[in-house]
């Protein structure tokens, strides 16, 4: 699949490998970024808004509170903008009741076993704070905190840059860890993320973005037709942790490799959908290690709107919001299970555990980086 521009006129197109893309002519002739106040957090520290826009038309909000991606407007076939991210319209929101919707998540994104490693012949204890398990960064991860920003000139598009310093033993992680997070809204109508990240003592990292996606705007999602460019995934036990077997998709509810709908096969009688109520697994990327390669393509055929999910990170978990229930979100809908899907472009969960699987220990001197993609277009 090919991506190609918006053009300027209203509902003009351009057909490119099977894709049809258009615009409003009210959108601006070049990349903007705008800035206003989202609020504060419960103790005061200030919460800030930006707006990146592209020439075409597509238009993301990123706040400072986690990184989050609180809208990603795109048009449908029929040129109508919505909104195709679940969250909040107000910060509030995501302070009090927020399950991860649009994040940055760090410092270990998904599972470490027990909430613990060893790394360097040293013990490290963890917040638990899934079940028996540490989550996502722990009770206060990257999603929970405020980051710096300031605008970049990119010759790709509108590019914002957040920077955090983890301290220390922040969530019982080693070294003092720099990460910078660039969003930047590209004139191929994608949203890509650059993850960096340094270290004074060795550590691990696994950094990943955990977007809602709804191509439809609303409604559930088991019509959207899922490919994910995986021949391996990784059970798990069923808190979630990986067993260390790499399993074959053939013949599996996980075999998306040929386009298929998510409900097809999501009630089938399998004990890795039940440990998850649904989908919700690590799969394994089929591409050379640190190459930037198509992970997943989702269609919405109502809609017409396709993502296409690329990445730098050897796996990729999709998860289809089965544990979302009755939270009330934009404009009053209350968002119940399999209303979105996720796809997190990762590293293994609890891979500090398990030497055979990809690496996440990062050592002085060296630097992490981390590309993800989120690019959208219309099917005619």
């Amino acid at each position: 699949m090919h991506i190609t521009c918006f053009s300027l006129t209203i509902l003009s197109t351009i057909l490119c490998a099977g894709f049809l893309l258009g615009c409003v002519s009210t959108t601006p002739s070049h990349p903007q970024i705008s800035r206003r106040s989202f609020g504060h957090t419960q103790d005061g520290t200030q919460v800030d808004l930006f707006t990146l826009r592209n020439s075409k038309g597509l238009e993301a909000s990123i706040c400072t509170y986690g990184g989050i991606v609180v809208s990603f407007k795109a048009p449908d076939r029929h040129g109508k903008m919505e909104d195709v991210v679940l969250g909040y319209d107000h910060l509030d929101g995501y302070l009090t009741n927020n399950p991860f919707f649009g994040c940055l998540v760090g410092r270990y994104g998904n599972r470490i076993a027990g909430g613990k490693f060893t790394l360097e012949g040293k013990e490290y204890k963890l917040a638990v704070n899934n079940g028996p398990n540490a989550l996502h960064g722990g009770l206060k991860g990257f999603d929970k905190v405020v980051w710096e920003p300031s605008i970049r000139a990119s010759p790709e598009g509108a590019s914002l840059q957040l920077k955090y310093n983890s301290k220390d033993g922040e969530e019982g992680y080693p070294g003092n860890l720099s990460v910078t997070a660039i969003y930047t809204l590209t004139e191929d109508n994608g949203l890509r993320l650059d993850y960096t990240a340094t270290t004074d003592k060795t550590t691990v990292v696994n950094l990943t973005q955990h977007s809602y996606f709804n191509l439809a705007a609303k409604g559930n999602i088991l019509n959207h037709v899922v490919m994910i460019a995986a021949d391996k995934f990784t059970p798990t036990d069923l808190t979630s942790i990986p067993t260390g077997e790499l399993r074959s998709v053939e013949g599996t509810p996980f075999d998306f490799r040929t386009p298929t709908p998510i409900g097809a096969r999501i009630n089938q009688d399998d004990e890795q959908l039940k440990y998850g109520s649904g989908y919700d697994q690590n799969w394994v990327i089929n591409k050379a290690p640190n190459e930037l390669g198509l992970a997943a393509r989702v269609l919405e055929p109502k809609s017409g709107r396709v993502l296409e999910v690329l990445t730098t990170e050897p796996a990729m978990q999709f998860y289809t919001a089965n544990f979302l229930k009755d939270i009330t979100g934009k404009g009053g809908w209350r968002y119940q299970p399999r209303d979105a899907f996720c796809m997190e472009p990762q590293h293994f969960p609890d891979s500090p555990n398990h030497p055979d699987f990809p690496s996440t220990i990062l050592k002085p001197g060296e630097v992490y980086r981390n590309t993800i993609i989120y690019r959208l277009a219309v099917r005619k």
